[in-house]
């Protein structure tokens, strides 16, 4: 066959494959439209979150938090860790008590008490978790999940500086927490100090996580769908059903992957 006679075959295929080529950049740029459509009404302060999630996540984490939790892990004795964090969680005991029993849930309640009162005494002052031991489980509650229970909405999703997500209602279920028994008693040094075991072990666990965040296409909106997920898990105990707005966001985001 002369090149005569394969001209008109080379045009076709040139056609067809700038065609398709150009449905692939038509479908990506609808597929980006959109994800810039999508607009989540929790997040009516999105502008200022995302200047915030930049500050905390490539300024403050990386440059603070991150190495003191790694130094930390490096240098201090896993059985050290471990007895801080039982201190540091022992000291919200109470206050699960009263959130389980607010919830309606005096069975656990009583158990949050009995750990409490097991675990000060024959656990030094909880450095040593014998109720864990005993086969007698955490139930662990917050004003936060209280006011969740009762019906209260989250309200604006906020990017906290140097604190991370929360919402309203979660910002405010804290505050009133830090009321509680024994937390409104204690030295202040001390209260920071558990506030920090606490603040550094979750940092430790997150490390895990990193590389999905640092991986996600938008980091910042993966955080806060994780967050609010992670909210309705604790509010509802675990029985949540995944709502359409966010697998929609999820669908948009495959399309648009399956298409880079």
């Amino acid at each position: 066959m002369t090149l005569r006679n394969l001209l008109p075959l080379i045009i076709s295929v040139l056609l067809l494959g700038g065609c398709a080529s150009q449905q692939a950049v038509e479908q990506q740029a609808d597929n980006q439209q959109t994800l810039k459509q999508y607009v989540d009404e929790r997040d009516p302060y999105e502008s200022f979150n995302r200047d915030m999630w930049t500050f905390n996540w490539d300024v403050l984490d990386k440059n603070v938090l991150k190495p003191v939790s790694t130094a930390y892990v490096d240098n201090v004795p896993s059985f050290a860790r471990k007895g801080l964090l039982n201190f540091a969680q022992n000291l919200e005991e109470p206050a699960n008590m009263l959130n389980n029993l607010l919830q309606g849930k005096v069975g656990d309640s009583l158990i949050s008490l009995g750990r409490f009162l097991l675990n000060s005494t024959f656990g030094l002052l909880g450095t040593i978790d014998v109720a864990t031991d005993a086969g007698i489980a955490r139930r662990e509650e917050s004003f936060t999940e209280t006011l969740g229970v009762w019906g209260v909405s989250s309200g604006p999703f906020l990017m906290l500086p140097g604190l991370g997500p929360s919402d309203v209602r979660d910002s405010t279920g804290k505050v009133v927490q830090g009321f509680y028994f024994p937390i409104d008693d204690l030295n202040i040094y001390v209260s920071l100090t558990s506030n920090l075991i606490k603040a550094l072990e979750k940092r430790a666990s997150l490390s895990d996580q990193e590389k999905l965040i640092d991986d996600a296409v938008d980091p910042y909106a993966f955080v806060k769908n994780v967050y609010f997920q992670d909210q309705e898990y604790q509010i509802k105990d675990g029985k949540v059903e995944p709502k359409k707005e966010d697998q929609q966001l999820n669908d948009d985001i495959d399309a648009y992957l399956e298409n880079l």
